[in-house]
């Protein structure tokens, strides 16, 4: 009687983990609500965003503000659809999905250079792990500071050879990077309040 209803309560406990782990935050322009919908044991956000800060020295706001405007924290992120004759849904623009947008061939260099083989764009912690590696890479090659979350944001936007030819955008694209540049400076208020 006992094991089973531990059994119960065990194969419970698990469908919530992993429902949480399903479900986007609802609050996504506050980092205190992102990551207090996101602290289970198995996935927590927070948790993962400071150990990629301390991996590459990507602040955790600049990181945060990065992943919201690729995919609105959703881990089936997907870009649009091409229409067949103007209405048939048909391929996907690109490659890009999950988290952190990352397209196939990036995705692989991650890999193949982290040795993260089991690596998910969908999982957030291998998600932020890469926006992490990508923009340590962008300060290494280019010289832009860790915590210019404009420019890091540009080179995520444009890919590395576009960035590196002088590329910067049209202006759609620099609004883009000025928003995920104000997302992360007011993620970085909030975390001071986080907890308070």
């Amino acid at each position: 009687m006992r094991r089973s209803s531990f059994s119960k309560i065990v194969a419970i406990g698990v469908l919530l983990a992993l429902s949480a782990c399903a479900t986007a935050p609802s609050r996504i322009n506050n980092v205190c609500a992102v990551f207090d919908q996101n602290d289970g044991w198995f996935d927590n956000w927070q948790s993962a965003a400071e150990r990629t800060q301390q991996k590459y020295g990507v602040p955790v706001p600049v990181l945060m503000a990065t992943v919201r405007k690729e995919s609105g924290f959703k881990s089936n992120a997907r870009p649009p659809r091409t229409k067949l004759l103007g209405f048939i849904p048909w391929k996907h623009v690109s490659s890009a999905t999950g988290f952190s947008q990352a397209l196939d061939g990036t995705w692989s260099q991650y890999q193949n250079e982290t040795g993260n083989w089991a690596a998910r764009r969908t999982k957030f912690a291998d998600a932020v792990d890469f926006v992490g590696w990508y923009h340590s890479k962008t300060a290494d090659t280019f010289g832009v500071a860790r915590n210019d979350t404009y420019n890091l944001y540009l080179a995520y936007y444009l890919g590395w050879t576009a960035y590196g030819r002088g590329n910067r955008g049209d202006a759609g694209v620099q609004g883009y990077a000025r928003a995920t540049d104000k997302m992360a400076r007011d993620y970085a208020v909030q975390l001071q309040q986080c907890g308070n």
